[in-house]
């Protein structure tokens, strides 16, 4: 496939990239700033842009079958670069007739805020309504455009991301009320998750959570 990947630059968005070239497929890596992107393949192309620039999103898509979208910043940073990125993505998309495309996200807000119940006291309690109050509240802003979306759409839910090895063993479609998920994943296995939703039905337009 020829996929493009937002996000490229970030700690999971290069595991989707990498992951995504050793399956074979083609990769346009959308990011800032690319000398951040250290991977030499032939199949990978690095293009600069910016996410909140609409024309300069738009520009990107040239014939890419999906699209994987990896927005962040850090916790530190206010904005909206996930929310408003998103929304700059879709736009494209429905210009350019591309259709597919997986969001990742976060568990925590929303309805599976139950899920914060498996995770330790103070980041239930102090990290998340106070350090990740605005990150999360991008991110449900982030889901909100999304759910609108006419477009052939997965959210990504996953825990707390960790730079562990992929397993490909990891759990999905739960229950946000289950006490037996942990309350991390690493992002080599989200990267593998969010792939092979590319090939996927199971969760088209739906919300997954993903965890260990």
């Amino acid at each position: 496939m020829k996929l493009l990947v937002f996000g490229a630059s970030g700690a999971t968005g290069i595991q989707v990239v990498q992951q995504a070239l050793e399956l074979g497929n083609t990769v346009t890596a959308f990011v800032r700033d690319p000398a951040k992107i250290e991977i030499k393949n032939a199949k990978l192309n690095i293009l600069q842009g910016d996410v909140m620039d609409a024309a300069s999103v738009r520009a990107a898509f040239d014939g890419h079958d999906a699209v994987l979208c990896c927005l962040g910043t850090s916790p530190r940073k206010v904005g909206t670069v996930r929310s408003d990125g998103t929304a700059n993505i879709l736009r494209a998309m429905e210009q350019t007739g591309t259709s597919r495309i997986i969001v990742q996200t976060t568990l925590g807000f929303g309805d599976s805020v139950k899920a914060l119940d498996q995770t330790p006291w103070i980041f239930k309690h102090i990290i998340v309504p106070f350090l990740l109050k605005k990150t999360f509240a991008d991110h449900e802003r982030q889901e909100e455009i999304v759910h609108r979306s006419p477009l052939d759409w997965t959210i990504v839910r996953p825990g707390g991301l960790t730079n562990g090895e992929r397993t490909g063993k990891y759990r999905h479609g739960f229950a946000y009320d289950d006490n037996t998920i942990k309350s991390s994943i690493s992002r080599a296995d989200v990267a593998d998750f969010m792939l092979k939703q590319l090939t996927s039905k199971e969760y088209s337009k739906k919300t997954v959570g993903l965890s260990y």
